[in-house]
């Protein structure tokens, strides 16, 4: 049986990605930058974006953009993927995509639901995503215990907060299997939607997160649905690192992300909260931002798996981040380009080529 050094789970979907403008973002009720779980109204906007002439297929769904990108970093067969497609070519894609990257998936095929997609609205530099699960929303935690010798095998653990829209159980398994064990079990907040209206299944599974990922928004969306009074990141930040926790042998890590503005770190029991610099670039080097966040939990999650320091964990997510962002979609440069400490330390550089991880 092989052996993983991650395993991530959530919803596998297809993006369906395209260049709009305000007008179509106001006709279906979106906003510029945001992520929401579509409803009947805004079904319209899939055949619409298709008929776009620029429209792009990506592989998408949050953790398993997550996956491809620690995949990149540790190479070939060292991280798995669990989540719910249909039996359709939407799927077949998905596939295709994970299998350049050298991921492993373990899907559950659903008989009667299509693959989920996600409808991808490019305005600038934003980008507007519109979420049918489909087949996503069809996972059941009867294919992870089916699949238990892959969760017994894998040393860390990855789940998206959108699955809490999904299976609770499952992420409750893991979660649980990650305490029993002393093995890593990472979460991520996703989406200001999942702290604003699942707060019972966030709660739920809290005390199990060694590491807690974020953007602003979220932790904002978090301070707001369980009272903060406080809008101020370090603050919060801090009061997500020191929730009440189940396996006291490792100390929680919460991240915060900021886009361009620095990255916010606290560690439960420590009374500093760290700020660390993202990888500068220009605004012209930006193609796309979608999925930076999700690249940016590939690359630290990367270097939890290796044992790096957390300094160098929060560096590689800023450098999977800053070359997510030169391509289209929630994608990484080919041939693969390496994590270095020559690039780290000028921001200006681009990184060259190299098939495996560089260290300084």
């Amino acid at each position: 049986m092989s052996s993983f050094e991650l395993l991530c789970l959530e919803n596998p979907l297809l993006d369906i990605q395209a260049q709009g403008d305000d007008a179509l973002l106001q006709q279906y009720g979106l906003k510029a930058n945001d992520a929401i779980l579509a409803e009947e109204k805004h079904m319209g906007i899939y055949p619409e974006l298709l008929n776009n002439r620029d429209a792009k297929l990506l592989a998408g769904g949050a953790a398993q953009n997550t996956a491809r990108g620690a995949s990149y970093i540790l190479g070939e067969n060292k991280v798995v993927f669990f989540g719910c497609v249909g039996k359709d070519k939407n799927a077949d894609i998905l596939q295709a995509a994970n299998k350049e990257a050298g991921l492993q998936v373990r899907y559950r095929y659903d008989e009667e639901h299509p693959t989920g997609k996600c409808g991808v609205v490019i305005t600038g530099h934003n980008r507007s995503m519109c979420t049918d699960l489909a087949a996503a929303n069809h996972y059941k935690l009867e294919h992870l215990k089916e699949n238990w010798d892959v969760v017994q095998n894998s040393k860390a653990y990855f789940v998206g907060g959108f699955h809490l829209t999904v299976c609770v159980p499952a992420v409750m398994a893991l979660a649980e299997e990650a305490a029993k064990e002393n093995k890593v079990f990472a979460f991520s907040l996703s989406a200001p939607f999942i702290p604003q209206f699942f707060k019972d299944p966030i709660d739920q599974t809290a005390p199990y997160w060694d590491y807690v990922v974020g953007n602003e928004s979220e932790a904002a969306a978090y301070a707001d649905s369980h009272d903060l009074n406080t809008h101020d990141i370090p603050t919060i930040a801090k009061h997500l690192a020191n929730l009440p926790k189940t396996n006291s042998k490792r100390k929680r890590t919460a991240i915060v992300t900021q886009g361009t503005d620095p990255t916010i770190v606290a560690i439960q029991g420590e009374d500093d909260v760290k700020s660390f610099p993202v990888h500068a670039m220009g605004q012209n080097e930006i193609t796309d931002t979608t999925g930076a966040g999700d690249a940016f939990a590939g690359g630290f999650m990367a270097g939890v798996a290796k044992g790096e320091t957390l300094d160098k964990c929060i560096d590689m997510g800023s450098w999977l981040a800053a070359l997510s962002l030169r391509e289209l979609g929630p994608a990484y440069a080919f041939p693969e380009h390496s994590y270095s400490r020559i690039f780290c330390a000028d921001m200006t550089r681009y990184p060259y080529p190299k098939k495996t991880y560089g260290s300084s």
